[in-house]
């Protein structure tokens, strides 16, 4: 027996990917189509953010999870619940009241959303019955909804938290270069880094371990590889906290 929902509660997700090729960051958006009944013209035509309500018998936070698990396939990746959406005009654009009239829904819908950081290569796009693509986060196409405004805000947190906290490395392989990591901040932050202070600046950090092994399979000179070390970079934040309490 399916679960109830919870009918004015529901938890968005804004699934941030990093295309090493591309040195792009993108989100992941499914399309929202709806056709007229009386002449096949497209009533709605956009894209729009996964989201589910929640389920009477599960917490918020297991429902960004099923949110994410059934996009994707994925489970065990960062996330983060950075804010709540409950503005009571948030879905009475025409397009949107056209959508909540055909699927039956609350327009006086609270949504909690959540962002999660992974690698475009994990995700399988082929065959997924949800049809997601990505999009640079700086060139979206038309959204429904507010998740332009969502996207925003989750955007505006993670550059927030980038240059505090080691997020960036959950959008990096294992391994990775210097210039990697760089490419990685840029695309996030929006601007360019000079090579120079970057790599002086990183090479400071205790937690970015110099690995003995360096890039194979490459045409050009082969760079030097390096680790992020999660326990080294936590026993320095327990230490600092300890300085200061």
């Amino acid at each position: 027996m399916m679960p109830l929902i919870i009918p004015n509660i529901s938890v968005d997700c804004v699934v941030f990917g990093f295309d090493a090729n591309t040195k792009s960051l993108n989100v992941l958006l499914i399309k929202r189509y709806l056709e007229s009944k009386e002449n096949n013209k497209p009533l709605v035509d956009d894209y729009v953010l996964t989201g589910y309500h929640t389920f009477e018998n599960e917490t918020i936070d297991e429902t960004a999870a099923r949110v994410l698990k059934e996009l994707t396939g994925l489970d065990n990746v960062y996330k983060k619940q950075f804010k709540v959406f409950g503005d009571p005009n948030r879905l009475m654009n025409e397009k949107d009241v056209i959508w909540a009239k055909n699927e039956n829904f609350n327009q006086r819908t609270i949504t909690i959303a959540y962002y999660f950081l992974l690698k475009t290569q994990e995700v399988t796009l082929e065959n997924n019955q949800h049809n997601p693509q990505w999009f640079p986060v700086n060139d979206l196409p038309e959204l429904g909804f507010d998740h332009k405004d969502i996207i925003n805000e989750a955007y505006a947190d993670l550059k927030e938290k980038a240059l505090y906290k080691p997020i960036i490395f959950e959008l990096l392989p294992d391994k990775f270069t210097f210039k990697e990591l760089q490419n990685t901040y840029e695309s996030i932050l929006g601007n360019e880094i000079d090579n120079r202070n970057f790599r002086r600046k990183l090479l400071t950090k205790k937690y970015i371990i110099e690995l003995d092994e360096k890039q194979v399979g490459v045409s050009k000179r082969p760079s030097q590889l390096f680790m992020f070390s999660k326990d080294v970079y936590q026993k320095i934040y327990k230490e600092t906290f300890l300085i200061h309490i």
